[in-house]
């Protein structure tokens, strides 16, 4: 007896979500989302600082550098827009070099994917690598996850972005803040 309750318990519970799910489909809107995909990529400066006495410190005081580190690169960015308005799909890969105040270059390439909201907040995450003795043959170079968080600010066409990153690793954390600009430039229509 317990059995058959069941089984008609799941059954009328199919039958009404498969009701739902139709009529709800009825209703939907059908018809197509426009997108517009714009490129906002330009210069970034910063600095880096490292958190804390770890392995990222440790390698810096044996290279005869300070906590804090200049960096200098550019930000590649691709937006996907809706043309209704609401937030924006970004995907960017920040390749910098740092320490040039201490006569080094120090590569690093952050790829994150994320969202830029209309009030021009944003948020993204995604893999960072950074080399290690670059300057020596046996260079290795060390993963670590970087998020950020940031505001935009928009002038005549030109985007004016601030961002705060932490970067995470086994090796240590360290923090930096990038500013740059990017002239708008708008691409194809996707529907």
């Amino acid at each position: 007896m317990r059995r058959s309750t069941l089984n008609v318990t799941l059954a009328v519970a199919l039958g009404i979500a498969t009701a739902w799910a139709s009529a709800g489909a009825q209703g939907m809107d059908t018809g197509r989302v426009n997108f517009r995909q714009r490129n906002l990529s330009g210069p970034r400066l910063g600095v880096t600082y490292v958190m804390g006495k770890n392995e990222l410190s440790s390698d810096l005081d044996r290279e005869g550098m300070g906590r804090a580190i200049s960096q200098f690169g550019w930000h590649f960015e691709r937006q996907i827009v809706p043309m209704g308005g609401g937030p924006q799909f970004v995907v960017q890969a920040v390749p910098m070099l740092g320490g040039v105040e201490y006569g080094k270059f120090i590569p690093g390439l952050t790829l994150a994917m994320g969202i830029r909201f209309p009030s021009g907040y944003e948020f993204g995450i995604g893999p960072n690598v950074t080399a290690v003795n670059p300057t020596e043959t046996s260079s290795t170079a060390r993963p670590a996850l970087a998020t950020a968080v940031g505001r935009s600010f928009n002038y005549g066409g030109v985007s004016l972005p601030l961002n705060l990153v932490l970067v995470t690793s086994p090796e240590g954390q360290r923090v930096s803040f990038i500013v740059g600009y990017a002239i708008q430039r708008t691409g194809f229509t996707i529907q």
